[in-house]
C-alpha cells in the first residue's frame, strides 16, 4: 500500500519540481541580488573594469550612465524571466498554450514581488525602495507575458 501511495505521489513530485522549483529558485536569487551585495557601488565597480577594459578612456560620467542603465536592465530581465517562469508553472503539463488566468496570476505575483523587494531594500544599509523599480519590474513581467501570448497567437494562426 505504501508503494502505491508513493508512486502517486512521484508524479506531483516531479511536477512540483520541474516546474515550481525553477520559480523558487529565480526568487531566491532576487532576493539576494536586492541586498546590499548588489548594490550600485558594487555593480559599478564591476562594470566599470569591463567597460574599461573594452574603452580605457571612457568619461566618469558616461560609467555611472552605464551603470544606471546596465542596472534597470536586470531590474526589466530579471522580472521578465519570474514572468515566464511563472506562466510556465501555471501551465505545467497542460495541452493548453495560453490562459488569460495563467497570464494574470503571473503578472500579478511579479508584481507583487517586485514591491517586497522594494520594501526589502529599504532595509539595507547601501539600497533603497523605490515605487519606479516596482513599476520598472512590473514592465519587464508585462513584456514578457505579451511576447507569450504573441506567440501563442501566431502559434494559433
Amino acid at each position: 500500500m505504501a508503494e502505491n501511495f508513493d508512486s502517486a505521489q512521484s508524479p506531483l513530485a516531479i511536477r512540483i519540481m520541474k516546474y515550481w522549483l525553477p520559480v523558487l529558485l529565480m526568487i531566491g536569487a532576487m532576493y539576494y541580488a536586492s541586498t546590499d551585495v548588489f548594490s550600485g557601488e558594487n555593480t559599478r565597480n564591476v562594470i566599470e573594469r569591463i567597460v574599461l577594459w573594452l574603452k580605457p578612456h571612457t568619461r566618469e560620467h558616461t560609467l555611472q550612465q552605464i551603470n544606471y542603465i546596465a542596472r534597470k536592465l536586470a531590474h526589466f530581465t530579471e522580472y521578465a524571466l519570474l514572468a515566464g517562469l511563472l506562466f510556465r508553472a501555471f501551465r505545467a503539463d497542460s495541452a493548453a498554450r495560453w490562459r488569460w488566468r495563467w497570464a494574470t496570476y503571473s503578472f500579478n505575483i511579479a508584481f507583487v514581488w517586485a514591491l517586497l523587494d522594494e520594501f526589502h531594500q529599504t532595509f539595507t544599509h547601501s539600497r533603497g525602495g523605490s515605487i519606479y523599480d516596482s513599476l520598472l519590474d512590473a514592465s519587464g513581467a508585462l513584456f514578457m507575458l505579451t511576447i507569450i501570448a504573441l506567440v501563442h497567437s501566431r502559434s494559433r494562426q
